[in-house]
């Protein structure tokens, strides 16, 4: 393991996903395009998102885009398979 897969695996669940984003936009992609926007801790890879949201949430992903807003913060938009409803998953965590 390199220096950076060894901090990468130092990271738990709780510590990558840090809160959901609760914006008028990302409501509307929960609606219209089946994505959950979340804040997640900048020193994470896509890779360990996509693991946690998975084994947090019990959904399956099909894509995962990164941003980094202005505010500083590294945002995870995160597309969940057909098979699973973001409105179901916004609704438990209360964004909804």
């Amino acid at each position: 393991m390199t220096g950076k897969e060894t901090k990468q695996a130092e990271l738990e669940q709780h510590e990558i996903i840090l809160y959901p984003l609760i914006t008028e936009k990302a409501v509307g992609m929960i609606e219209t395009q089946n994505k959950l926007s979340f804040i997640v801790n900048k020193r994470t890879n896509k890779t360990a998102i996509k693991n946690a949201v998975e084994e947090i949430y019990n959904v399956e992903i099909d894509g995962i885009k990164i941003v980094n807003d202005q505010k500083g913060r590294k945002k995870a938009i995160v597309k969940l398979n057909k098979k699973f409803k973001a409105e179901d998953i916004a609704t438990k965590l209360g964004v909804l």
